[in-house]
């Protein structure tokens, strides 16, 4: 099809705009093949788009030559004159008969001006010749150096929400958590503002060894660097009674602190790392192993401390750890949005 429309084209325009598109090309091309490394067969495809060009040049020299010293036309009375002297050859001479006055001549056409039409295809393809050589130099949205869009909640909307959920008033669901926590300022305060989360998703689960009458959904994102948990637990242990039981746990580097008014606890403690084989063994699996290091805010629910709380938890595979303020900072955020039901 466009093979067909450039030939409808005046031999004026299509002439040199087949020349430009075949010097872009293959300049290119050939600009591949040496300094890119593309490989011979590129440089054999510049070849041939040059050589194209350089015939089609050729062929419009010769035209310009013909415009310019065209052959000359024979005259309406030399063919006349040829005719009588055939005529004489062969019949008696005839009477002299007065000269026709000479035909009328007609106005010349004017034929388009042949450099003006090719500056004007050279001017108008000049920009389609220039958007193909830098089209890898403008940043163009979708493109391979475009910013990943940060990964949206997921959640069953087919799972069936626990008792626990409906028998507690307020409570929240792992989606309402995992809309609060991820934030588009989330990287930022976690010290890695380039990173955007690969992984979203919120779960309605329950609190263990309750009998599944506890609800405690959770939430969860991940990133390059850090993973970052939410979970709210709607059960009677306040955290000042919490902080009471750490002295009988795992938990290091217990701080206490108040975050927006209420009651809160930093500690540390190491996650588990369990292996499942999904293989030709049985689905067995290995050991529960000792992950990486994990620090945990815990924030109560009010600022009476009634019972009940959230648990922000930040980690990584590499073991690193963001310093205690951006976790705060992450509660400082995030509660309010838990609190007024925002997005």
């Amino acid at each position: 099809m466009l093979g067909f429309l450039v030939r409808l084209l005046p031999f004026w325009v299509r002439e040199p705009l087949l020349i430009l598109v075949g010097t872009v090309f293959g300049v290119r091309i050939l600009y591949l093949a040496l300094v890119d490394d593309a490989g011979w067969v590129a440089a054999a495809i510049g070849a041939v788009f040059l050589l194209g060009t350089a015939l089609r040049v050729r062929v419009v020299v010769h035209a310009l030559r013909a415009r310019r010293h065209p052959a000359p036309a024979p005259s309406a009375g030399d063919a006349g004159d040829r005719g009588v002297a055939a005529d004489a050859k062969v019949t008696a001479p005839a009477t002299p008969q007065p000269e026709a006055a000479p035909a009328a001549r007609r106005p010349a056409e004017k034929e388009p001006n042949a450099w003006g039409q090719a500056a004007l295809a050279i001017g108008l393809f000049a920009v389609i010749g220039a958007a193909f050589w830098f089209q890898d130099r403008l940043p163009t949205p979708g493109g391979d150096d475009a910013a990943p869009e940060a990964a949206t909640c997921r959640h069953d909307e087919d799972a069936k929400l626990p008792g626990a959920y409906r028998t507690t008033p307020g409570a929240v669901t792992g989606e309402d958590l995992c809309r609060a926590l991820n934030l588009p300022a989330l990287p930022g305060l976690l010290g890695t503002p380039t990173e955007t989360a690969t992984y979203a998703s919120g779960t309605d689960n329950t609190a263990p060894l309750t009998d599944r009458k506890v609800a405690q959904p959770e939430a969860r994102i991940e990133f390059d660097t850090y993973t970052v948990e939410l979970s709210a637990t709607y059960n009677k242990l306040t955290v000042d009674q919490y902080q009471g039981l750490t002295a009988y746990g795992n938990e290091t580097d217990v701080k206490e602190l108040t975050v927006l008014g209420r009651p809160a606890l930093l500690t540390s403690d190491h996650m588990m790392k369990i292996q499942i084989d999904l293989g030709s063994g049985g689905g067995s699996g290995g050991p529960v192993e000792q992950g990486p290091l994990a620090r945990t805010l815990t924030v109560a629910f009010d600022a009476q401390d009634r019972g009940g709380s959230y648990d922000f938890t930040v980690w990584s595979e590499s073991g690193a750890l963001p310093e205690d303020r951006a976790v705060i900072s992450i509660a400082e955020e995030v509660l309010p949005r838990i609190a007024h039901g925002t997005e």
